[in-house]
């Protein structure tokens, strides 16, 4: 479990990243690190972007339907403007952000706000997604979660998606996404790849 470093009397900030596959309960350990600042008192600013309303149009709501009340935002800037002179500022779904928001989390962490990020770390095919990359970088705190394996049972570190699309950017949830280890992540990968090699070559025999 994480826990939060000492503060000194000087205003320090710093940037915490929480990363992981979908349904490792990043959501979760970011909404229970949110209520904890609330807790003491702190002033607290919390957003995500406009474009997530899987569960909620305001609220962070993880997939165990645990919620805590955000701000909804199209672009990075808006956090900026929004959250400047907060003790503290948390951020969900962070890969949906555009390319701005590392230089926003840097700029209100040298201003002494203590910044938390949850976000996706891979997209469906494996890769780095959005600016996560530049955010584990940046980290002064990192914490990788895991799902398990829906497949074998293992650590999951992939979302493996179930829904047909090529877009890097489709929001989910259980039905459309589905946890699973290297293995078998990359076992369904090329599995697809056959299916639709399959299905090409059916319809050329048909033309």
């Amino acid at each position: 479990m994480f826990i939060e470093p000492g503060f000194s009397n000087s205003r320090r900030g710093w940037i915490e990243v929480i990363c992981g596959s979908m349904f490792s309960g990043k959501s979760e350990e970011l909404i229970r690190r949110l209520k904890r600042s609330l807790i003491a008192h702190q002033k607290v600013e919390i957003f995500k972007p406009a474009s997530d309303q899987r569960y909620d149009d305001e609220k962070i709501v993880s997939h165990d339907k645990n919620a805590i009340s955000s701000r909804a935002v199209d672009q990075a800037s808006d956090i900026l403007r929004l959250a400047w002179g907060v003790d503290v500022v948390g951020i969900d779904e962070a890969q949906f952000f555009d390319s701005e928001l590392p230089k926003v989390c840097e700029e209100l962490a040298i201003k002494g706000a203590r910044v938390i990020i949850a976000g996706l770390d891979k997209d469906y095919l494996g890769q780095p997604f959005g600016s996560m990359p530049k955010l584990l970088c940046q980290a002064d705190y990192l914490t990788k979660l895991h799902a398990i394996c829906v497949q074998c049972g293992s650590l999951a570190t992939h979302s493996y998606r179930l829904q047909e699309g090529d877009e890097q950017f489709m929001l989910g949830a259980k039905g459309e996404y589905e946890p699973r280890c290297r293995h078998c992540f990359h076992a369904g990968m090329q599995d697809s790849k056959l299916s639709k090699i399959d299905v090409a070559g059916e319809l050329k025999l048909k033309q």
